[in-house]
């Protein structure tokens, strides 16, 4: 009776499993995204380029930077599109996550917005400035504070790690608020300035050209695609990578992107290497 139980157990068991491995459709694809311009960029350039070669692509769309990544991680989603790489490192290393930049993507820069001023020269003592409370986000905006000359950096700082605590002086007195980046947009009704991240500032109905001040981005910032790293050299995966760097999906990039920053494949394609 026990064994004839066990038996029967063990069968269920393995029906189960078998009906979970084949559940997923090795054609459907499940990626992550920010909502706004990124998941704009999927939905209309690397979708329909996906769909041609017979995937069925689902868009899932995340209002914060940290459940994405566990998402991808514990397999709910295929690939996720909104991070850079000094945020994707940081993020698997402090987590334990076999996560690995697939592909660069064209990326919306972060940069100084304000509903209250025209220029930047209206900041003054008192001043507020919102910024993100991610450490990688924040460094950026810390630099580009530096560069206007309203704080002053420790000498030597590594600009990708810059924190408060890195603040040798602040020669505006502006006083700086943290919050999360998605808040962003909506810090601008009451603070003097902002630092909105692209893909929020034009969710949010921004445009890139109204903001005061843009970063230029460096390597270390243009936003990626991400996925398991066991998964990198999967037929998906090199699929995904070669619909981004397409001819079909620099069009695309040209027609609604315009002011984003283009990768060095899309570079090399509009100069017609």
């Amino acid at each position: 009776m026990h064994a004839t139980r066990r038996t029967l157990l063990a069968a269920v068991f393995l029906a189960v499993t078998m009906g979970a491995v084949q559940a997923k459709d090795p054609k459907e694809l499940v990626i992550g995204t920010s909502a706004g311009p990124y998941a704009d960029q999927i939905k209309l350039g690397i979708k329909p380029i996906l769909e041609k070669k017979g995937y069925k692509v689902r868009i899932v769309e995340f209002n914060d930077y940290i459940q994405p990544n566990f998402a991808l991680a514990e397999g709910s989603l295929d690939a996720n599109v909104f991070q850079h790489i000094v945020y994707l490192s940081r993020f698997a290393s402090e987590h334990k996550l076999a996560l690995s930049e697939l592909v660069k993507i064209p990326t919306a820069p972060i940069a100084i917005y304000s509903r209250k001023h025209r220029s930047l020269d209206a900041a003054k003592s008192g001043s507020t400035v919102a910024l993100p409370n991610d450490p990688t986000n924040q460094a950026r905006a810390l630099v580009m504070l530096d560069q206007l000359g309203w704080i002053k950096l420790r000498p030597k700082v590594d600009p990708v790690r810059a924190s408060e605590k890195d603040i040798a002086a602040n020669l505006r007195g502006v006083k700086l608020l943290p919050l999360e980046a998605a808040q962003l947009p909506r810090a601008l009704q009451d603070a003097d300035f902002a630092f909105v991240n692209g893909n929020y500032a034009l969710a949010s109905g921004l445009k890139l050209k109204d903001a005061l001040r843009t970063e230029k981005i460096s390597p270390n910032y243009a936003n990626l695609v991400a996925v398991r790293t066991a998964d990198r050299d999967k037929p998906f995966a090199r699929d995904i990578a070669a619909a981004y760097r397409s001819r079909e999906f620099l069009e695309v990039t040209n027609r609604h992107f315009p002011d984003y920053a283009k990768t060095d494949e899309q570079l090399a394609l509009q100069a017609g290497k």
